[in-house]
């Protein structure tokens, strides 16, 4: 064990040489509060030191404050003083005046005493006028000296009549009597200079200003005194449209008007204040209707410069109000015999022009945007019922469009104010049928066949909507047909009321007359809308004959070859012969297609007629022009027969007849039919074919066709003879024929001839969708 402990003492050293804890913290602690001492001494110093600071910045800054009030205080001294020095030295400045004229009356006096000894009572007079004088001078001295203008006027004015040499030249006068005058001139001078001064401060009453004008008229100066009332109402306006532009922005439809008030009623106060100061002077007359011209240059600028952004509905009633507001006061102002409609009118109308031209084209984007946003059109049931009809059988944009489109006309319509109307509404009604015009283009691009070749720069975006079915094609010709014809007159007779009223006064003060390019005739205008519709109709039937031409093969295409190789018992002669199959399908097509009209343009017969008239014309008329169908028959490489003519004759006779079936104007298809005949039988004829021996008569190819109508018909009604139809005519050589159209069996069922087209003649003397050539 103890071999043990002395090892462990050799590796643990003595720790006799350790210092106690107690010693260490009596050491430390007594520094520590040494150094806390100390810096708590130094803090107190410190703290001494900043009062001190804080004393001395406190009394130097009282210090610095009295000194400052000194200096107010001099400067106030030195403003005294500088004014006093001033009344001395215009006190001085007139007693050396005073002594100058002492100095020159005394050398005057001396060098006329040799002449007053000569003459003593000449002398006398003299040197009592020559008193006279200078009591007169200085008395109006003191009177400018006071500003009592009124009693300086009158007593110049009674000099100058009891001395009228005053008021003559000066090579006429003595020496003395013209150094008189001089000094009189000047003092006259000084008295207006006062009086400009007057009615040049900005304070001054307008009662003042007359006062001060009148008396520069007495002293003979008219045309400044003129001058000087312009100016001064000129300030004043100046003064009060700096005070109001601030407040445009808060008025964007109305500031127009205010500023109007503004200027007009500064205009004709000025004319009022100026016969009545001034008279009829042509003088002063000028000058007004000058200063008038170019006020309302200035306003004309100010309504451009604080309109609202002109393709704004905003921008279009503050400019339409402004048009309003201003010849109303230009009309008030021809009774003061200032006629300033004209000049107006010319200012205005670039700054108009832009408005409209800005806010049209706002109106086609937002009329082409057919992205369909779910926002409801604030429509009211008058103009949108007639619309609604056409949801159940079109896409819901196209009648969103239509409603968009009678909502944007209508509000542009609704920020017109009457005179604006009277000056600009030919103008906008042009605009109208043009914003119409795009959107039936846009209306074509939705038409089946359109490319981006047909359509303007505007339409190159995709219609996201298509008509591909008849119902479709056929509701968006009726929407085309409602907002021309019905629709849009009644948002526009608002506009044609006004011109109508205008143009049956045909009289009357000069700014309620209208600009000869605002007149318009409202056939003109309907006329405009027509074209626009007639470019829709004439699209849709020509797509839609060609689709129906260029859709079949076989037999039931229409070309020439199905009048090559015409057999005999193919016309069946022995019995009932029929028309060629195209033609027989062309029947059926406009059969079911006049079915399909009836349910979308229900209550719209004209329009139902038309489009059916239009549609045979345009087969007829494509068959006219179509050169690849004559240069079959007029080569002379290919043989004529007498049966291809006589078909060829019965379709024409066909179609004739298919037009005056449905009681829709023929005489435009029978013209082409007969242009048709006749050419035909020219190419026959130089065949070698004689018509007077291969034709029947006229009468029978009437009957003819007459007689394929009603077993047409009959086949279509579902009757008896239906299959007989089926077998003899539509299955030619075991060629079963597939096209539905081609089919008797699937024309719609008519019973009888008014449910192919069921509307009377005189809905087609309208003059929208008329037939021009009937």
């Amino acid at each position: 064990m103890r071999m043990e402990s002395s090892e462990e003492e050799d590796d643990f050293p003595s720790i006799e040489s350790v210092t106690p804890q107690s010693i260490i913290d009596s050491v430390y602690q007594s520094k520590t509060e040494k150094g806390i001492r100390k810096i708590c001494f130094e803090l107190l110093d410190l703290k001494d030191a900043v009062e001190n600071l804080c004393g001395n910045t406190r009394t130097k800054y009282s210090a610095f404050l009295r000194l400052c009030e000194e200096v107010v205080e001099v400067e106030h001294e030195l403003n005294d003083l500088q004014k006093h020095i001033s009344g001395q030295r215009i006190l001085v400045q007139d007693l050396m005046n005073g002594v100058c004229r002492e100095l020159e009356e005394w050398t005057q006096a001396s060098d006329s005493i040799d002449e007053v000894e000569e003459s003593p009572q000449i002398n006398e007079l003299e040197s009592n006028g020559a008193d006279y004088r200078t009591i007169f001078l200085e008395k109006i001295d003191v009177l400018l000296a006071e500003h009592k203008m009124d009693e300086v006027i009158e007593l110049i004015d009674i000099e100058e009549k009891s001395h009228p040499e005053l008021k003559a030249s000066g090579d006429s006068l003595s020496t003395e009597p013209s150094t008189f005058r001089s000094a009189l001139l000047k003092r006259k001078a000084m008295l207006e200079s006062q009086l400009v001064e007057i009615t040049e401060q900005p304070s001054i009453g307008v009662g003042e200003i007359k006062k001060a004008l009148s008396a520069l008229l007495k002293l003979g100066k008219g045309p400044l005194a003129h001058q000087l009332l312009l100016k001064s109402y000129g300030s004043r306006l100046q003064k009060s449209i700096e005070g109001f532009l601030p407040l445009c922005p808060c008025y964007p439809e109305t500031y127009s008007a205010t500023l109007s008030n503004l200027v007009f009623s500064s205009i004709s106060l000025t004319t009022k204040e100026s016969a009545a100061m001034f008279g009829d002077n042509p003088v002063y007359s000028n000058r007004i209707v000058q200063w008038a011209e170019w006020e309302i240059e200035s306003f004309v600028r100010l309504v451009k410069e604080h309109a609202p952004p002109s393709d704004t509905a905003s921008a279009l009633h503050a400019a339409s109000v402004c048009v309003q507001a201003s010849l109303n006061h230009c009309s008030a102002l021809e009774s003061q015999g200032l006629n300033l409609s004209k000049l107006l009118l010319v200012l205005l109308r670039p700054y108009i022009e832009e408005v409209l031209e800005l806010n049209f084209r706002r109106a086609r984007k937002a009329i082409l945007d057919f992205s369909g946003n779910d926002e409801s059109i604030p429509l009211s049931p008058r103009f949108a019922s007639p619309l609604s009809t056409f949801a159940t059988s079109s896409d819901s944009l196209l009648v969103e469009s239509g409603m968009r489109f009678i909502f944007i006309t209508k509000d542009i319509v609704e920020q017109l104010t009457y005179l604006f109307i009277q000056h600009f509404g030919g103008n906008i009604l042009i605009r109208i049928s043009q914003l119409f015009d795009n959107y039936v283009d846009a209306l074509i691009k939705a038409l089946p066949g359109s490319t981006d070749d047909d359509n303007p720069i505007e339409l190159k975006e995709a219609v996201p909507f298509r008509a591909e079915t008849d119902s479709q094609q056929l509701a968006l010709l009726g929407t085309a047909f409602t907002i021309a014809e019905e629709l849009l007159p009644m948002v526009v007779s608002r506009i044609w009321n006004v011109l109508n009223e205008t143009k049956e006064v045909g009289s009357g003060p000069e700014s309620m007359l209208p600009s000869a390019n605002n007149i318009l005739e409202f056939k003109d205008w309907r006329r405009h809308l027509q074209h626009s519709l007639d470019k829709l109709r004439d699209y849709f039937c020509r797509q839609y004959v060609l689709s129906f031409i260029y859709s079949r093969d076989g037999k039931t295409r229409l070309d020439a070859h199905i009048y090559l190789h015409v057999k005999e018992e193919d016309l069946f002669w022995d019995s009932d012969p029929l028309p060629s199959l195209p033609f027989q399908a062309l029947f059926g097509k406009l059969q079911q297609l006049a079915t399909v009209a009836g349910d979308v343009l229900l209550g719209r017969e004209k329009i139902q007629k038309v489009l059916l008239a239009r549609l045979t014309e345009t087969v007829v008329m494509w068959l006219s022009d179509e050169q690849e169908f004559w240069v079959v028959l007029e080569d002379g490489s290919t043989p004529l027969r007498p049966l291809g003519l006589q078909q060829l004759i019965l379709d024409m006779h066909f179609t004739v007849e298919i037009a005056r079936f449905a009681g829709y104007p023929s005489r435009h298809v029978h013209q082409i039919a007969s242009a048709i005949i006749a050419r035909a039988i020219r190419a026959f004829s130089a065949r070698g074919v004689d018509p007077q021996s291969a034709l029947p008569e006229d009468e029978w190819f009437v009957e003819t066709a007459k007689g394929a109508i009603s077993k047409l018909l009959q086949g279509a009604s579902g009757s008896d003879i239906s299959s007989d139809i089926d077998e003899e005519h539509i299955i030619l050589h075991d060629e079963v024929i597939t096209d539905s159209d081609a089919s008797p069996s699937s024309l719609s069922s008519v019973e009888t001839t008014e449910s192919f087209a069921s509307a009377e003649m005189g809905d087609l003397e309208s003059p929208m969708f008329s037939d021009t050539e009937s």
